[in-house]
């Protein structure tokens, strides 16, 4: 990269923006001078493509059992030092009716792939959740069988999260023992067909792998034309076989991806995931300037989200759900954002069906 940058010529403001992974490349390990251009760049897109709201996702994170054995997760099946734990339906929906009085838009259901949450049981969650709180809803809980998501779209569902966390093959199944990256994307293609808003993304500084992995799975989340893309730092967790795995030595490489996904989705939504403030103090208030437009404050019961560690370091886990919420508005204000009205469903599409719903 050089360092004098004129910025009429910089290639997302000459039409669509097709990079080469080797151009992304450069851009994710480009000097202060062009860092600074790049995240004022996306902050300047943010605002015009998708405005000042900050929406807020309250993230309830209901069972942290899972039968997978995935290498970097802290709930991972063979993980015998987790403190198991699953939340009842009635203990999830109050803690969606106080996402709801906190000014959440919007509840996120997340879990491990948990066995004892059949369909059914699911599926009368939404229901009540729909009925009860009268909030958008957005399920995470792992690969299913494709009719599973036609009926939880048909239960009141409006989202379904599932992270594709790399898009190379090789190291997906390297890290996935029991799953394959083909299988992870028939269930992105099911959860689209279903007529769910689709989320994704993955995770940046995975071991064995550079910056140009990174650079293919941001080309990838942008090939996919998702409605939301989530991503956030690799953090090693010290009860997984990829214990002490080290962060990127440049840590502005994991806020420049957000920065280059925003320039080439300009309408999506992008969340401030959690775990930046974990990789630094105030991570996510930087996201917020850096592209992302959508916070996710944890209304998991205290008793219940330190044991939910999917890496270590978790931020707020000794907190509750009311002073978490307070904490994220506040958070807001100081960036002078406001708190997005309504659900804030996808901008993908400019069509909706009657419930609202990006069609």
């Amino acid at each position: 990269m050089s360092d004098r940058i004129e910025v009429d010529r910089l290639p997302w403001r000459r039409g669509a923006w097709r990079p080469s992974v080797g151009e992304l490349a450069g851009w994710l390990t480009c000097g202060l001078q062009e860092t600074k251009l790049l995240y004022a760049e996306a902050d300047a897109l943010r605002l015009r493509e998708v405005g000042d709201e900050v929406h807020l996702r309250g993230l309830i994170e209901f069972s942290n059992f899972c039968v997978r054995r995935c290498d970097y997760c802290g709930i991972r099946a063979p993980n015998r030092a987790a403190e198991r734990y699953r939340m009842s339906p009635t203990e999830i929906v109050t803690c969606a009716l106080r996402a709801k009085e906190a000014g959440c838009g919007t509840v996120v259901l997340q879990s491990g792939e948990d066995p004892w949450w059949t369909t059914e049981r699911l599926c009368a969650l939404v229901r009540d959740i729909k009925k009860r709180a009268d909030l958008a809803v957005t399920l995470s809980v792992g690969e299913r069988p494709a009719r599973d998501y036609q009926r939880f779209r048909e239960a009141g569902c409006d989202r379904y999260l599932l992270r594709f966390e790399t898009s190379d093959e090789a190291l997906y199944a390297r890290l996935h023992p029991d799953g394959t990256l083909v299988e992870r994307l028939k269930c992105l293609e099911a959860i689209r067909a279903a007529g769910l808003q689709v989320g994704s993304g993955f995770m940046i500084g995975l071991p064995f792998s550079g910056v140009e992995h990174i650079a293919r799975d941001i080309l990838f989340a942008t090939e996919l034309h998702l409605d939301m893309i989530g991503c956030g730092p690799y953090i090693a967790h010290p009860g997984t076989p990829l214990a002490g795995a080290a962060l990127i030595e440049d840590r502005e490489v994991y806020f420049r991806v957000i920065s280059l996904l925003r320039l080439l989705n300009p309408r999506a939504h992008i969340p401030a995931a959690t775990a930046f403030d974990a990789l630094a103090p105030s991570g996510r208030d930087f996201l917020l300037q850096r592209g992302a437009n959508v916070f996710m404050p944890n209304m998991t019961p205290a008793v219940y989200r330190r044991h939910y560690m999917l890496y270590p370091g978790k931020p707020c886990v000794d907190e509750d759900a009311a002073a978490c919420a307070a904490c994220v508005r506040a958070r807001i204000a100081r960036l002078n954002r406001r708190v997005g009205a309504g659900p804030g469903h996808s901008l993908m599409s400019s069509r909706a069906d009657a419930h609202g719903r990006a069609s």
